[in-house]
């Protein structure tokens, strides 16, 4: 089991490798006109399912990676910062 760190709330997925489908943070329309703006004419059902599966993937990594940053620097509160430093660390741009 994780060892839970000093913040008050931490969502209960934090401590989970992946999201399940029944805590999805993206909705889906939200991740189909993703595609489209992309340049897509047509987006089959599967293909949300899978980036939005992708981005909160990502989305649980950069998160985490914040949190220890902003614990690592003696802070509570996750700051723009740690979520810039987290993101580069984790896409490696």
């Amino acid at each position: 089991m994780a060892v839970r760190s000093k913040l008050k709330y931490i969502p209960r997925f934090a401590f989970r490798s992946e999201v399940s489908l029944s805590e999805a943070e993206f909705g889906l329309a939200a991740v189909y006109r993703i595609i489209k703006k992309s340049g897509a004419e047509r987006v089959s059902n599967e293909a949300v399912e899978e980036l939005r599966r992708a981005v909160e993937d990502i989305a649980v990594q950069v998160a985490k990676q914040a949190v220890e940053l902003a614990s690592h620097a003696g802070r509570h509160t996750v700051m723009g910062s740690d979520v810039k430093l987290a993101t580069k660390t984790v896409i490696r741009t």
